[in-house]
This record gives C-alpha cells, sequence and structure tokens, in this order.
C-alpha cells in the first residue's frame, strides 16, 4: 500500500462570514490509496475510491496546527505499514482520521448502489441586512423548506428584523428556520435571546454560547423555549466516556455532528448511539470541505438514517466553492442527490 498526499485550495464564490470570521479559502489534503504501483482512478464509489479529504477548519478544529502535513503524513506512513488506522493515537486528530476512512474504508454498508435524495436546508451567510434579505429570497426562491441563519455578527436588532421578516411572510409549515449563533451569546445575554427567537418559531438554535461552558449550558438547555443544537461543544471530546459525561450533565435537545471536528466516520457514528440511547436527536453537517468530503459524509447519512431521509441535513455546500472537484452529486431544489 502506498498513500499520497495531495495539497489543495479553493476559492468561496463569496466570503463566507461566521461570528468567528471570515473565510475567503479553503485549505485541504487529499489521501491517496495505490497499490503502489498505479493509482486506482475509481471514484464513484466511496468504498472503492481510495481518496479521502483532510479537512481542518483553522481555529476551530482540534487538529488545526502548524505542522499538519507532517503529522499527517506520520499516520499515512503507519497506515501503509500496518494496513491499519490506529484509531486511537487518531482520536485528538478527526479531520485526518476522517480522510484515511474515508480512503481506506471497505465496509460494504458504505458503499451506496442506487441514486438517492437527501433533504438539506439552505444556509445563510452572516452579511448585512441587506445581503441577507437576498440571500433568503434566493433559497427560498430555490425551493427550500428549511432555511438556517447564521446569526452573531451583525446588529441583534438587525438580525432579529430578517427574521420577523421571514416569519412574516412564511408559515412555519412554508418554511423552518433554524439558527446558528456559533458561541456568539454571552451566558448573560442568552435567555433573553431565546425568548426573543421563540416567538418566530424557530426550529432549534445551534450553539448560543462559546463551548466549555457545561454547567451554564445545562442551564439553558433546561430551560430553554426553543431546542438547543449542540456543535463546537463537541470538538475535542473524542471517548466515549468523555462523551457520555457530556451528554448526560448538558442534556442537550439535538447534536449537530461534523465528521471531520467529531471523530470521522467511527466517532459520529459513536455521538448518534449515544445520542439515540438518550432521546437526543441528531443531524450531519459537512465542515465546509470539497465534494470529496461531502459525498462522503452524504453517504454516511444515508447509513446512519436510511434511504429515505425526512430530516433536512446541513448538505448544501457543494455549491460554495469556484473551482470545486467534481463528484456524482447535484444540488435539485432542496435536496442533495447522491448518485
Amino acid at each position: 500500500m502506498k498513500i499520497d498526499i495531495t495539497e489543495r485550495v479553493f476559492h468561496f464564490r463569496q466570503p463566507a462570514g461566521t461570528s468567528r470570521g471570515v473565510y475567503t479559502e479553503r485549505r485541504s489534503w487529499f489521501v491517496e490509496v495505490s497499490d503502489g504501483e498505479r493509482r486506482i482512478e475509481n471514484r464513484r464509489l466511496w468504498g472503492k475510491a481510495n481518496v479521502g479529504e483532510c479537512a481542518p477548519l483553522p481555529d476551530l478544529s482540534c487538529d488545526a496546527r502548524p505542522d499538519y502535513a507532517e503529522v499527517l503524513r506520520g499516520f499515512c506512513d503507519e497506515v501503509e505499514r500496518t494496513g491499519e488506522i490506529p484509531y486511537e493515537a487518531m482520536r485528538s486528530y478527526p479531520s485526518m482520521l476522517f480522510g484515511l476512512e474515508m480512503a481506506t474504508t471497505h465496509h460494504p454498508s458504505l458503499i451506496i448502489h442506487s441514486s438517492y435524495s437527501i433533504p438539506i436546508n439552505g444556509l445563510v451567510w452572516m452579511g448585512t441586512l441587506d445581503e441577507m434579505y437576498a440571500r433568503v429570497k434566493e433559497k427560498l426562491d430555490a425551493g427550500f423548506r428549511c432555511v438556517k441563519l447564521k446569526i452573531g455578527a451583525i446588529d441583534w436588532q438587525q438580525e432579529m428584523e430578517l427574521i420577523r421578516f421571514v416569519r412574516q411572510h412564511f408559515s412555519t409549515e412554508q418554511v423552518e428556520l433554524r439558527v446558528d449563533a456559533n458561541g456568539g451569546f454571552s451566558v448573560e445575554d442568552a435567555p433573553r435571546r431565546l425568548e426573543e427567537l421563540a416567538k418566530y418559531d424557530i426550529h432549534s438554535i445551534e450553539q448560543p454560547i462559546r463551548q466549555g461552558h457545561w454547567v451554564a449550558m445545562s442551564r439553558l438547555c433546561g430551560m430553554t423555549p426553543l431546542p438547543i443544537a449542540l456543535d463546537e461543544e463537541l470538538i475535542g471530546v473524542n471517548t466515549r466516556e468523555e462523551k457520555v459525561r457530556l451528554l448526560d450533565i448538558i442534556r442537550p435537545q439535538y447534536l449537530v455532528l461534523k465528521p471531520s471536528l467529531h471523530g470521522g466516520i467511527r466517532g459520529t457514528t459513536e455521538w448518534v448511539a449515544l445520542a439515540r440511547e438518550r432521546g437526543i436527536g441528531t443531524w450531519l453537517t459537512s465542515a465546509l470541505e470539497s465534494n470529496i468530503g461531502l459525498y462522503a459524509i452524504a453517504q454516511l447519512a444515508i447509513c446512519l438514517y436510511g434511504s429515505h431521509i425526512t430530516f433536512p441535513q446541513g448538505l448544501g455546500t457543494g455549491q460554495l466553492f469556484t473551482d470545486n472537484i467534481p463528484m456524482p452529486i447535484e444540488i435539485k431544489g432542496d435536496k442533495l442527490w447522491v448518485m
């Protein structure tokens, strides 16, 4: 076995704003497994693709580090020697683990033999009020029945004005609204802001306060007027024991799972199982990977939730880049088709 690593930078069609800053480009490392003599070019089926994407998010991923390429090379060398992924050693390197799992997984249940459609939410990035109005209208015109708004970067009253506008024109039955604060609320302001949001039939809010404040988050989840979904809170929580402790202390209503951030395929599957045991809902979303990673996450969603998914997933990011990699996935209306 031989593993080659290729670095590539993707460019956003428009700046992607979050409460942590603005992304204009995205760096990924691709691991490609070959038999040592020739590269395997069939990328249609994940289980036979032999290509994986390692895509850490700066200032967010627990394995985003200056020596990322060197550490990844070291893990690839070990896989070359042993033919096995060193899962225990890679628990703290989820984006690297996910890429290697993509490139080496041959489990039959992870190979898609038919075309499937997955409902997705329309993602509206932060921007000025006028920009966000235009983006919301674009998603609704495209037929999305679930829209997710990134909030926390502009004036709070302007963001509430945008949410009021959507609700004045579209009922809960017509459009499901999700919001993602990316930890942008203070512990003191969060209860009041949740009360304000609840007036507009919001489906859920992701990560209202910054991660690491388990007691405060537990209080919020216990008294919240709208469901809370954990996202950043799960980063760096890598062992089963840590996961159980977090879920039992905070007791959230949902988990939003990104394999590149939350333990790769194996770690994400474990999160879903533990959540189900506690009556906690889950859905998958991308961490702004290219179409290579997005394709793998879509397949994982089908494996975890079945071929007739009705709950919108966060997999509408394939059109973000001007220079994405062609893959057999396509957005039609509010669905991602996996072919």
